[in-house]
């Protein structure tokens, strides 16, 4: 069994999805968090969904590990395998800010094949297969080479945000938007919503998906650091930053490098 064909996902995949964003929407603003000791929070619905979809992939394809931010983050050793964050945007899920993702993402031999971003407040479902190209909602999308930026918006998070303060003789060459969910904004870039996006220490379940969204769509990526390519086998990747610049195209990767380049990035080997 595949988990999608050009026609879509299998059903039973997409009822996993369905079910753990039903959950969430039924549980936004009626949670509260807990701090966990990297300092970001944590909910009981984090917890559940991460064990609900941990458990329904490894039933749907047995065989294949999972690696997910609630669970077990270590690079699986099977051929392919899958990364989640159950629940990407979590501050904004506590603080009743509706607006966050559920990620999956499918390896093959360190790579992504089959990216799945569902955002359960706008019912949008990102779709994304290598060498096929990208589906919101089951239209595809156009690469955003090929759309206007007319708002002219550029994505940074809350820890890149410290870059504009080392460059104060520079005007930032773009609006600037904090959308507190790292996939949506690397992914935001793809969507033709913002033309460029930078994160300072997105980890492989933040941006697995969106990685390949933004391949399959043409979308120039200049890793900072370490690059999450043919990850380790048996490596833990808890507290492993992959930085990175995108954007929607290659002139405008170069004018915004100057501000990636200003970030102070601090590699964990």
């Amino acid at each position: 069994m595949t988990p999608l064909s050009l026609a879509g996902l299998d059903p039973r995949l997409e009822a996993l999805i369905d079910r753990v964003a039903e959950r969430q929407r039924a549980e936004f603003g009626h949670c509260e968090p807990d701090l966990k000791a990297d300092g970001s929070f944590v909910t009981a619905c984090d917890r559940w969904s991460d064990l609900t979809l941990v458990e329904g992939l490894a039933e749907l394809f047995p065989g294949e590990g999972v690696l997910s931010e609630e669970g077990r983050q270590l690079v699986p050793a099977t051929p392919a395998y899958w990364v989640v964050d159950p629940l990407d945007g979590t501050t904004n899920f506590a603080a009743g800010i509706p607006y966050w993702a559920i990620s999956l993402a499918r390896f093959v031999d360190g790579v992504p094949v089959l990216a799945i971003l569902d955002v359960p407040p706008l019912r949008q479902r990102i779709v994304a297969i290598r060498g096929a190209g990208a589906w919101r909602n089951g239209k595809r999308i156009p690469p955003p080479s090929l759309q206007r930026h007319n708002a002219g918006c550029a994505s940074l998070c809350s820890r890149s945000i410290r870059v504009l303060q080392k460059l104060p003789d520079r005007p930032f060459p773009g609006k600037i938007r904090l959308l507190g969910v790292a996939s949506l904004n690397l992914v935001s870039v793809a969507m033709g919503q913002t033309m460029a996006a930078l994160e300072a220490t997105p980890k492989i379940w933040d941006l697995a998906a969106a990685w390949l969204v933004l391949e399959e769509l043409g979308c120039p990526l200049r890793w900072l650091g370490d690059s999450p390519g043919h990850l380790q086998v048996g490596k833990d990747l808890g507290q492993r930053n992959f930085p990175l610049l995108v954007a929607d195209r290659q002139e405008t990767l170069e004018r915004f490098m100057p501000w990636a380049e200003a970030l102070e990035i601090q590699r964990v080997v």
